[in-house]
Order: structure tokens, then sequence, then C-alpha cells
């Protein structure tokens, strides 16, 4: 019987079986490095930590929702947009989590709204934070369903659960009545509590046109604009620029 053989059974009633996959080249390590016993247990141990701080940062990646897994040194700085650098940096600092800020990323489509949003929540799931992504028809949606099935107060804590809300797409088109009363109500709630995102084609100027309220908006902007990072991002579409027709052209001399 092997010594691997006869840990096996150990390792898994501590639930350290995850070990089993590594320990025969760990061991092996141990024999030619000559190792002793406590550099050997560190080794296993640090091997483990890391398994584990994987495994939870993939679980909270998919508890987020993320559309895709973004991150701010995968973005295309080649594209002809423009943006206060400065003031993205500040963002991904972190810091306005820690204040119970908030960020608003606006501009028209395809400047790269929706990637620096998830990429910005994407930092905060490897900051150890409790993120949740949606669009903002999905969360109008899942309210209304809720209301059917009676489900309303458990729908709406979960959109204020997370550390951060990711609310992507706001004003494509204007809101009712339910609507707009819903915004300001997850605005008010997280309003120095907890921080959210918010990706528009709007500009936030234009944000209390899409309110069928006008009292509601403005009690709504009002906190945002005094509490929030707003990241104008101007340009052409870069999703242009991938576009077969567009490469096409790029190559015929």
């Amino acid at each position: 019987m092997t010594t691997t053989t006869e840990l096996a059974p150990l390792l898994k009633r501590l639930k350290l079986g995850a070990m089993l996959a590594t320990l025969p080249e760990r061991l092996a390590l141990a024999r030619r490095e000559q190792l002793d016993y406590a550099a050997f247990l560190q080794t296993l141990l640090t091997d483990e930590v890391s398994r584990r701080d994987h495994r939870r940062l993939e679980v909270h990646l998919q508890q987020a929702g993320f559309e895709e897994i973004c991150r701010l040194e995968d973005f295309d700085w080649s594209a002809e947009i423009t943006l206060d650098r400065r003031l993205l940096d500040a963002a991904f600092s972190l810091d306005f989590l820690d204040r119970r800020e908030h960020v608003l990323f606006v501009g028209p489509v395809g400047v790269g709204k929706s990637f620096l949003a998830q990429a910005l929540g994407y930092a905060a799931v490897r900051s150890g934070r409790s993120v949740r992504f949606a669009a903002a028809d999905h969360f109008f949606r899942t309210l209304a369903q809720a209301r059917v099935d009676h489900t309303l107060e458990r729908a709406f804590r979960s959109f204020l659960a997370p550390d951060l809300l990711i609310i992507d797409d706001l004003g494509l088109r204007r809101l009712n009545a339910q609507q707009s009363a819903d915004l300001y109500e997850l605005i008010v709630a997280r309003h120095r509590r907890s921080s959210l995102i918010i990706t528009s084609n709007r500009s936030v100027e234009e944000w209390l046109g899409i309110f069928d309220d006008p009292i509601l908006g403005n009690s709504a902007l009002d906190r945002l604009a005094n509490a929030s990072y707003q990241i104008v991002i101007e340009g052409s579409s870069y999703r242009q620029r991938l576009s077969p027709h567009r490469r096409q052209e790029v190559l015929t001399p």
C-alpha cells in the first residue's frame, strides 16, 4: 500500500481530498529537495489555499452573472475613444466601494461602457466583494414577475444584497410609472449603504427624461450626482472595427 493510498481517506475526511491530485508530485519534490517536515507541510497547505482561493473566485464570478469576463488590462486602448483616464484609475482603486459611492459610465453605443463596468466588477470580486450584474431591462422584468409571483420583497432584496450592483444599459427607453418607482426605490435603498455602477447611452442630464415622474427622477438623480464618479466616454463604436466588412476594407489596398 502506497503512502498516497493510506492518506486518501484521512484527507477526504478532513475535506482536503483535492490535495491528492498533486500529492505524488509534492512527495517527489520533498525527496528531491530534502524538505523537512515543516517545509513539506507548508508546501501542501499553500497549494490548498491557492486551490480554494481560485475556486472561490470562480464561484463568485459565476454568481455575479457577468455577460463575459472583462479585465481592465484587456481593454482595447487603440480604439478611437476619449475618457478621463485619471478618473477611471481612481474608480479602479475601488475606494468608492469603501465610501459607498457610485460609478456612472455614459457614452454612445459601442465605446466600451459595459466592458469597463464589468471589468470594474471583476476587480471588485477579486478584492473579495460580492457583485451582481444585471441589464436594466432584466431588473425591471424581474420585479414585474415577482409582483405576479408575490415574491417582490425577496426579489428586491436580491438587488440590495451585493456590495456592488451593476445596472447595464439604463435609459434605452422611457420608464413607465412602476419602473420609475422601482428605480427610485433601488437608488434610495442603496444610496450611502452600498455601491452602484450604471451604464447608459444617455448623458446624466438626460436621465430625468426617462422617469415617468419628474419628482422621483430629481430625487434619485440628486443622490447619484452627488456621490458618483461620472465617466463620460466619447468616440466611435469599436464594434465597427470588428465587423468582417470593416476588416476587409482595411485589408484591401
